[in-house]
């Protein structure tokens, strides 16, 4: 036997319902920029720390560089503490160990008969022989430098004061004359041990 649901007259004012009698399908979502903002607002701050990290780096790198060549040119210096001021040498020991004391004063020319015609200049040297090997002196070892510059050899034979050729014991010294050709004005005397060996200098008094 068919039961039938009393039929309901329609509202006009409502709504068509669809058969299922389910509701309007909901609306989709509108989309909004909130996650745009969101993400490129994070994007930016990880860009600005990886770009002050990059800079940090690069600072750093720089100030390594230079510690490296302070380091390279110029070493600390450590305080030797094994030493004493006594041990420290001191000014006048240079001229202590000198193996060759040497002095030059102002003569006048006394010729000789070997001497040729012509001008001469003088200076009287004293050498003292400080070292403790004999030391060879040789008239030939001397030259006379004028206020000029001129270095002037000596003239052997020309002077009858000239110094001998000889060879001086430790603590010996020795006096004579040293000339050059021509008048000047003497300034210093060198001597050199053996041509070739060590120069010594005396300012002329």
């Amino acid at each position: 036997m068919n039961q039938q649901h009393p039929h309901h007259p329609h509202d006009p004012n409502q709504p068509a319902w669809p058969p299922g009698g389910y509701g309007p399908p909901p609306q989709p979502p509108k989309k909004t920029n909130v996650g745009k903002v969101i993400g490129l607002g994070c994007a930016g701050v990880i860009g600005l720390v990886v770009l002050i990290g990059v800079i940090g780096v690069a600072a750093g790198g720089d100030g390594d560089d230079k510690d490296d060549k302070t380091t390279g040119t110029a070493p600390a210096t450590m305080p030797d503490a094994g030493r004493t001021a006594d041990d420290l040498p001191k000014q006048d020991d240079a001229k202590a160990t000198s193996s060759v004391t040497l002095k030059a004063r102002k003569t006048s020319f006394s010729k000789s008969i070997l001497a040729s015609d012509g001008n001469y200049t003088s200076v009287l040297v004293t050498l003292t022989n400080n070292g403790d090997n004999p030391l060879d002196v040789n008239p030939l070892f001397f030259t006379i430098t004028d206020t000029n510059g001129t270095k002037h050899t000596h003239e052997l034979a020309a002077d009858e004061q000239q110094i001998d050729t000889v060879k001086l014991a430790p603590g010996e010294n020795i006096s004579g004359t040293v000339t050059g050709k021509a008048t000047f004005t003497p300034k210093y005397v060198t001597f050199t041990n053996g041509f070739l060996g060590d120069s010594y200098r005396a300012n002329v008094s």
